[in-house]
């Protein structure tokens, strides 16, 4: 049997910009990042959510708080049917909250400067955003949340930003990685991502930058810093746009320690323009503890946040700014589609002097992305044109990794299948082109499959369903070897598509589960003698064990009292009981419910009421029988009394008792006053087996004494003595069982 597994990118598919995937496996469905395109405005940016039904769900995954990552969350669980549950790390949901009300208030200024009122184009509103806040669970690296119905993940670090997650998932008894946007390279306040230790079947990874190469650290960091201080003192002012939270605080740390270095530039201001400037230093003071080594060392002496030579730019109001002098200002967005970066770029980009300098990565349709094109002329936010005669320089510090350190991840973590999102068409591509030469050196059952589906395009990976268990507890301790073939008797328990093999004793160690049992008790009328019920007993089951459990004392029909032996009789290990002697006229059956337990209950019955109603059967008085039988010979009629004698009547008995026993055409009767002779012929014997060609002769004699109408004297010829002794026995016990109650 197969299983599909499906993975459908609704945005980030051959594009970068509104991550968003559906993970779709054995029932379970769970979406990946909820981030908007920063080429687009308004609806349009949405991932394709038309793609999915919100109500099916299960459960949300935010890597990190960057806007095309988790910018359309309250869009998503507010303005849609969405009843699942949402996760993100504790730094995530914190900045999570500052960053998506700048956006809001971002979007409000753009919408008031293009002169549009359209309300059905605004995302959510601030109510929506808290209810959305309130909505999020959180969860911290390495631990393991379980939803049922076989779904299971963890987060860990990816670098990039702080709080970044990259998320294991368990779902169905198959493994997925989603890195999301990661680092792979320690920086000056984040640490590089984990590589995780077990193997996922499915790797999702990001492709931002291909198969380019970065620079080395040192040398991006040099020209960032030369860049910044060539613009500056030729007297202009250098524009570098970033978001509020992410890459900011790093070019921050960079910034404040070379300015610091050089007493020159220490009278040139270093501004950050933005509203959340404080909050967001105070989130990150907050969670100084999930970031590398060095900031929690400095932490220990200072606030490693508390730059020196930096200054929160409280006025954002750009009309009102003094940028007579020089100066450096970081400001957000960092795509320069709006907002305090869109103004002061427009306002400083035909000055000469001026630098704008893109420090991350930028997205197609976005400004950013244009001017790294160097065109003569750009359009203001209000539509004019202007000449572009400021210096643009790209200096990638975007914490996405290059090519190498990609193709390394990828190897260590080894996966079946790769699937690349987040990354243009041509640089995924080239990616897939270049992966597929690495491991072409691999034997083809061991290569990995590589996709890059576009947008709206289903990935099916089929799966074998496997099917093993694991042997635990008592039942797996022990010093040997199991050998092939080998028998395992256990309880098999299946939870969450995993099996295991558990003696009965072990289910609540390793299990919710307790051993328990149900016992049934049945009063069945029973008139017979015990006798009968011992004979017939151990005529149908082997080992019958039977006890005495003393007497009591039962009230007769003249009001008198009785002493009568309580018999207790025990089938199959005491699963199932009989017990005579406690009522009147009652047998109690007792049995442990199970399978073979009922069916041996069933049987027991239907041979209590058997005991009472068969020619062999016990009568219930001394009295004969008041009724005529159809086959009464010319005997009884011929009788002076018009009463069949007793000694016929148990020939007669005998006669129908071997009938049941050994076909009538093999048994040849003869009858003389007292005595009866049967001849059996049969083919086979207990002992000496099938005969070929020959008959086995069994010859019954029965006699009764003259004036003794009870005990018959029951003889019994044949070669083979087991059979010979078995006819014997049962003919004791008819006669037996026949005789008349005593008073």
């Amino acid at each position: 049997m197969e299983d599909v597994m499906r993975i459908t990118p609704l945005g980030s598919g051959q594009e970068v910009g509104r991550s968003c995937h559906l993970l779709e496996f054995r029932g379970t469905t769970i979406l990946l990042d909820c981030g908007v395109h920063p080429g687009y405005d308004g609806l349009n940016g949405l991932p394709f959510f038309d793609r999915l039904e919100p109500e099916q769900v299960d459960v949300l995954l935010i890597t990190h708080f960057h806007l095309d990552h988790a910018a359309s969350l309250p869009y998503f669980t507010e303005r849609t049917g969405f009843k699942g549950r949402i996760f993100m790390t504790h730094p995530t949901k914190a900045v999570i909250r500052l960053l998506l009300g700048d956006y809001l208030r971002l979007m409000a200024m753009k919408k008031g400067n293009s002169g549009k009122d359209d309300k059905s184009d605004v995302l959510y509103t601030e109510a929506e955003l808290q209810a959305c806040v309130d909505k999020i669970e959180l969860i911290d690296y390495h631990q393991t949340i379980s939803l049922g119905r076989g779904l299971k993940f963890y987060a860990l670090n990816a670098g990039h930003v702080l709080g970044a997650a990259m998320f294991f998932i368990e779902i169905g008894g198959r493994t997925v990685l989603y890195t999301g946007d990661y680092s792979m390279e320690e920086d000056r306040h984040l640490m590089a991502a984990e590589v995780p230790v077990n193997k996922p079947d499915v790797l999702m990874v990001e492709a931002t930058y291909g198969v380019q190469v970065h620079a080395s650290r040192k040398e991006r960091e040099g020209r960032f810093t030369k860049t910044v201080e060539n613009v500056v003192t030729r007297g202009g002012r250098c524009l570098i746009p970033v978001f509020a939270l992410g890459r900011a605080q790093e070019l921050l740390l960079i910034l404040d320690e070379y300015w610091q270095s050089n007493p020159q530039l220490q009278n040139i201001p270093i501004w950050y323009a933005s509203k959340m400037a404080s909050r967001a230093l105070r989130v990150y003071q907050t969670y100084a503890n999930m970031m590398n080594a060095r900031i929690r060392a400095q932490m220990d002496v200072a606030n490693p946040f508390h730059f020196q030579h930096i200054k929160n730019l409280k006025s954002i109001d750009v009309d009102s700014f003094d940028d007579r002098g020089p100066s450096v200002v970081f400001a957000s967005p960092g795509m320069l589609q709006s907002g305090v970066s869109r103004q002061l770029f427009d306002r400083w980009a035909s000055d000469p002097k001026n630098g704008c300098l893109i420090a991350g990565y930028a997205v197609e349709n976005t400004l950013a992305k244009e001017i790294m094109l160097e065109p003569k002329e750009v359009v203001t936010l209000e539509g004019r044109r202007q000449p572009l005669n400021c210096l643009v320089e790209y200096v990638s510090f975007s914490a996405h990794v290059d090519f190498m350190q990609n193709r390394n991840f990828i190897s260590r973590v080894d996966p079946k299948h790769i699937i690349l999102v987040h990354g243009a068409k041509d640089e995924m591509g080239r990616l897939k082109s270049a992966l597929m030469l690495q491991h072409r050196q691999l034997p083809e059952n061991k290569r990995p499959t590589v996709t890059m589906p576009p947008n709206l395009q289903e990935v099916k990976l089929k799966f074998s369903r496997r099917r093993s268990a694991k042997v635990m507890g008592s039942l797996a301790d022990r010093e040997d070897e199991p050998q092939e073939a080998e028998e395992v008797n256990g309880i098999i328990v299946t939870q969450n598509f995993n099996s295991k093999i558990l003696a009965p004793k072990d289910l609540q160690t390793y299990t919710p589960l307790r051993v328990g049992s149900v016992t049934s008790k049945l009063h069945v009328p029973f008139s017979g003698q015990l006798s009968t019920l011992r004979l017939f007993l151990n005529e149908m089951f082997a080992e019958v064990e039977e006890r005495s459990e003393g007497f009591q004392s039962l009230e007769d029909e003249s009001g008198g009292s009785d002493p009568t032996e309580i018999i207790v009789f025990s089938l199959h290990e005491k699963q199932v009981t009989i017990t005579t002697g406690k009522a009147r006229g009652i047998a109690i059956v007792e049995w442990t419910a199970s399978p073979v337990g009922d069916i041996l209950a069933d049987s027991v019955i239907a041979l209590l009421m058997h005991a009472q109603s068969s020619a062999a059967s016990i009568k219930l008085t001394s009295k004969p029988c008041s009724h005529r039988r159809s086959d009464q010979s010319d005997l009884e009629e011929d009788a002076p009394d018009k009463k069949r004698p007793r000694t016929d009547a148990m020939l007669r008995l005998f006669h129908d008792t071997l009938l049941q026993q050994f076909d009538a055409k093999n048994i040849e009767a003869s009858y003389e006053a007292r005595k009866a002779t049967f001849e059996i012929k049969t083919d086979a014997g207990l002992e000496s087996g099938a005969l070929d060609g020959d008959c086995l002769a069994c010859n019954v004699t029965v006699e009764f004494e003259e004036g003794n109408e009870f005990d018959a004297k029951i003889t019994v010829e044949c070669e083979d003595a087991k059979l010979s002794k078995n006819i014997q026995e049962s003919l004791r016990g008819v006669a037996e069982a026949s005789a008349p109650i005593k008073p």
